[in-house]
């Protein structure tokens, strides 16, 4: 989850905190019950298009909440967390893309696309610490 030290104390973060809260609950409800066998007999059916749906929809609603705290946020806040989702999602992109050829040209193992939504997060933790202090 994103920390932003003060701002976590402001009204748009606590509104993120409780966007994220919703969202992700939805996203793991539906992605455990997937685990633990409860849409089994549909895969591979049209009708998984909806389980499909379903998961990727509290993924969009996150990166919603996301880009509600840059609108929400302070001047300072805004600034900081715009940069570090450019960084981030253009590190993503650009790590997704390289393990894409690995896989084409180097037989690297297969990885999911929708592993991208989780690269990326790990990318926006990673370079937290150096958005911090940058005010370039």
């Amino acid at each position: 989850m994103l920390s932003l030290g003060k701002s976590n104390n402001t009204a748009a973060g606590r509104k993120y905190v409780v966007r994220t809260l919703a969202f992700m609950s939805g996203y793991t409800a539906v992605n455990v019950a997937a685990i633990f066998g409860a849409f089994d007999e549909i895969i591979g059916k049209p009708v998984a298009w909806a389980l499909a749906l379903a998961v990727a929809a509290p993924v969009a609603g996150q990166l919603w909440a996301t880009l509600s705290l840059m609108r929400e946020s302070d001047e300072y806040v805004r600034a900081v967390v715009a940069k570090q989702f450019i960084i981030a999602a253009g590190l993503a992109m650009a790590l997704a893309t390289a393990w894409g050829f690995g896989e084409s040209y180097a037989g690297a193992y297969h990885v999911p696309n929708w592993m991208i939504y989780q690269l990326f997060w790990a990318c926006f933790g990673l370079i937290a610490p150096f958005m911090r202090g940058s005010s370039r």
